[in-house]
């Protein structure tokens, strides 16, 4: 019978979690008692070594762009914590102006209809118009003035069912599966992806996007793009729709990003797993591609159902053509995709020689000889952190020469060891145990099933890596872990990973030996424990149990998600709490906050919507103009013409007297 299911977040982020990484946890006893140590140890103890000490400023150099921080670096006065079930809007610190700029539906393309309330346009329309959900995203500047006018590109992440009028639609049959509607389906692929503004700042102060801009460009799960590196033409990537394995049709669960030194966008496949479905046990058993990394099975539809109107999202193998059907299509997924804003003709191209993992972002740290490190979280309970080196070096003076600089390299996972070291461990075929005897016959092989490499090789299972910072001076690099509540059960607790049950998620941050992006070794410490402090209660008044005390100095967050670095080292962090937590410590809504990494102080600057996650943050050349996001609202919130139909919103934040954003 006819059905209509409403998706929302708290759903999705359930089917995202899924625990895939086999490993085993160790006796629980013994786990306990170690966190135990290391809490009272402090997991902060590296800086003893000088870690962030005064051998830090040996290393400083001047990045381009940076500001002069003349006093506190915090500099501005934080907000309270809101935890009302009603709130809907965006507080922002006294002085500052947060504005709605560019929200889902509004126009893209010269030619987009004007977005209306009830959502009832159909795909064609979506096509020419902002997608679902923004995420990443980065703001490229144009030299004439680059801080009154470049393009604005945004990461599309997943839809919501406020994309449709009434929800999701589907047919419910015999067999369990689920028939979708062929108009919806177009509708939620051309919602996915990156959007291209070219935007404008006005004497008014006003950012407008610019009118018949050749720059404006939709990129969607529809758009063709190009298979590059050592997968290109691989038989593991031939389908149906591409014999040749050397192109795909578009890009899906866009969430965070990266920006290469010569100026391109780095978009990331995230989940992609929840798009596709092999209906045959026996051959989902024998394909790690599809076991590890989540693969859909059994009679039920994947999450979205595409598969029942559009064939290449079934990866059950063709049994009377078995070279002939999709079950290739979920490989040509999981990739960075490298987008060029300034050429709207140009044809996206994912990157296979960085490796095929459920990725959140992909930073880069450029040595001073060129040599340079692209540093990415699996987001995903049990995963790993990852870094790609280079074979060859940037050249700024011939930046050109860089465009096939990301199609070959070695990709690494990292282990962090107890006592503050770590290592980088090379995925490398024919090398600690990736052989044909453990099921890598290639390189190929083990780029596409970059996680059971890193099994193998045993790098540390982290509690949902996500976005990586790094430090504009000193090369530090800080990654989020946003939470893992099954830390304790399913994998050991560690001392990067030191809290069973982890509901609040940490910090980490390392120092490559000798500052040096592709250096195999660093020392490590945890920036911070999220959470509310020791000693705090709950509403009954009985103090919190170990696994949710925090050592945050200042204002109080839990899910650490989105990270980024300004010009004078202050360290952004957005929050991504699902409602549970952020009544079990009262953090409330989700936040954007900013930290200083010598003084540890953490300061609210930012509080949204009810519901909604803070993500994606980028700046002007000079950081006087900020922006967020505004993700998957639950109640109304003021979109950019004032709508009240929930919708992912881009907001601008500048201050009232012009200053540096946290000057």
């Amino acid at each position: 019978m006819r059905q209509e299911h409403q998706y929302y977040h708290d759903d999705l982020q359930a089917v995202d979690d899924r625990i895939l990484n086999p490993s085993q946890a160790t006796d629980l006893e013994r786990i306990i008692n170690r966190s135990r140590r290391q809490v009272l140890k402090g997991g902060l103890a590296l800086a003893a070594f000088g870690l962030f000490g005064g051998s830090l400023v040996a290393c400083q150099r001047a990045p381009a762009g940076a500001t002069a921080a003349t006093g506190p670096l915090l500099g501005f006065t934080g907000v309270a914590a809101q935890t009302g079930a009603d709130f809907d809007r965006v507080l922002v610190a006294p002085g500052y102006r947060a504005e709605a700029f560019f929200s889902w539906g509004d126009a893209v393309l010269d030619n987009a209809p004007v977005w209306l309330d009830d959502a009832s346009q159909d795909w064609q329309a979506q096509l020419l118009q902002a997608g679902d959900n923004h995420d990443g995203m980065h703001f490229f500047p144009f030299e004439d003035a680059p801080n009154e006018h470049g393009l604005l590109v945004i990461n599309h992440e997943y839809i919501n069912p406020t994309l449709h009028t009434d929800g999701f639609s589907y047919t419910d049959l015999a067999d369990g599966r689920r028939q979708r509607l062929l108009d919806q389906v177009r509708k939620e692929q051309a919602a996915h992806g990156v959007s291209v503004l070219e935007i404008r700042r006005h004497a008014d102060g006003q950012w407008q996007r610019v009118s018949g801009s050749r720059y404006h460009r939709r990129i969607s799960a529809l758009t063709p793009m190009s298979i590059s590196g050592p997968l290109r033409g691989d038989e593991r990537m031939r389908t149906a729709s591409d014999p040749t394995g050397t192109a795909v049709l578009g890009t899906l669960n866009n969430c965070s990003m990266g920006v290469t030194p010569w100026g391109t966008y780095l978009t990331c496949e995230e989940n992609f797993h929840n798009y596709f479905v092999n209906r045959n046990a026996a051959d989902h058993a024998s394909r790690p591609t599809h076991q590890r990394y989540g693969i859909g099975q059994g009679q039920r539809s994947a999450y979205y159902a595409w598969e029942s109107v559009d064939a290449r999202f079934d990866a059950t193998p063709d049994e009377q053509q078995p070279h002939q059907g999709h079950v290739n299509e979920p490989h040509r997924f999981g990739w960075v995709v490298e987008i060029d804003p300034f050429d709207p003709d140009s044809t996206p191209i994912k990157r296979t020689a960085m490796g095929r993992l459920s990725r959140e972002c992909s930073v880069v740290s450029l040595g001073d000889d060129g040599r340079m490190a692209v540093y990415s979280g699996d987001d995903a309970r049990g995963e790993y952190v990852w870094k790609f080196v280079p074979a060859g070096r940037h050249d700024p003076a011939n930046p050109a020469a860089s465009r096939d600089l990301l199609d070959s390299g070695t990709l690494y996972a990292a282990r962090f060891d107890e006592g503050g070291r770590g290592q980088w461990l090379p995925l490398i075929w024919g090398e600690q145990g990736l052989t044909a005897a453990n099921g890598f016959a290639d390189q190929q092989a083990v780029l596409l099933n970059a996680r059971g490499a890193a099994d193998i090789l045993g790098a540390t299972p982290m509690d949902r890596p996500e976005w990586v910072a790094v430090h504009p001076v000193s090369r530090e690099v800080y990654v989020t872990l946003t939470n893992n509540h099954e830390r304790g059960e399913r994998f050991a607790v560690d001392a990067a990973n030191p809290r069973p049950n982890n509901q609040h998620g940490q910090i980490l941050r390392w120092r490559e030996d000798h500052a040096d992006p592709t250096a195999t070794a660093f020392e490590w410490d945890l920036f911070l424990l999220a959470g509310d402090q020791s000693g705090a209660t709950d509403a009954e008044g009985q103090p919190l149990p170990d696994n949710l005390i925090g050592n945050i100095q200042g204002d109080i967050f839990s899910s650490p998600d989105g990270l980024a670095f300004d010009g004078d080292g202050r360290l952004w962090i957005q929050t991504d709490s699902d409602e549970k937590a952020m009544h079990t410590v009262n953090t409330g809504c989700n936040q954007l906050l900013c930290a200083d990494p010598q003084s540890r102080e953490v300061r609210r600057f930012l509080v949204g919507p009810r519901g909604a996650e803070i993500t994606g943050i980028t700046w002007t050349p000079d950081y006087r103009t900020l922006w967020v996001n505004i993700q998957h609202p639950k109640i109304s919130y003021p979109a950019s013409d004032g709508q009240s139909r929930p919708r992912s919103t881009t907001v601008v934040i500048t201050h009232e007297d012009g200053r540096v954003i946290g000057s």
